[in-house]
């Protein structure tokens, strides 16, 4: 494993040469439903899905809506704020179209009902950022259940960092990620 620095920033170099596209129709939206925790947020992010419980009424399953008004739709554990799952599976905002899984959130967000859209993490997964030696550290957490995703960015040539780059300039803004972009062009000779 290497490791490389972008400014400020850690990068993993197996982030770096991943190729990764979704297939949703193949994963089902895996990833809001399994693990025993939700989705890591940034403590910002927290009121913004409080308040967007309201808006997602008409949406959200009865039964995500008695465990939300009992249980609140946020958890912090070991000292990081994350989304609540229903009994340890799925996220709270899960809501279910012809058997995948989808984020309520980032629903009503493109229809233009909320104005934020899902976490960040969300949006940046299969990376998530890390601490390491007081910087943050992206690593590319390579999942079973986005093994067509892997299949799939291959196949299509798609690189990891260009799939979740609107995630990773809103993070981090455009001119470290055009700066990461170079540094994975030089390297490898794109």
């Amino acid at each position: 494993m290497s490791i490389v620095s972008i400014g400020e920033v850690l990068v993993d170099r197996s982030l770096i040469e991943a190729r990764f596209s979704c297939p949703l129709d193949s994963c089902r939206g895996a990833c809001c439903v399994e693990g025993e925790l939700g989705a890591p947020l940034y403590p910002r992010e927290e009121a913004p899905l409080k308040g967007a419980v309201e808006q997602l009424r008409e949406v959200l399953p009865e039964s995500q809506l008695r465990y939300i008004r009992r249980h609140g739709c946020t958890e912090l554990y070991q000292g990081t704020l994350y989304t609540r799952t229903v009994d340890g599976r799925e996220c709270v905002f899960v809501v279910h179209r012809d058997g995948v899984a989808l984020c309520a959130v980032e629903g009503a967000y493109r229809e233009g009902l909320l104005a934020e859209n899902k976490p960040l993490s969300c949006r940046l997964f299969p990376i998530r950022v890390r601490k390491k030696f007081g910087l943050d550290y992206l690593v590319y957490e390579q999942h079973h259940m986005c093994r067509d995703a892997r299949q799939l960015g291959d196949e299509r040539n798609i690189p990891l960092i260009d799939y979740v780059g609107a995630a990773l300039e809103e993070l981090y803004g455009r001119e470290w990620y055009l700066s990461l972009k170079a540094f994975v062009d030089s390297s490898t000779g794109r």
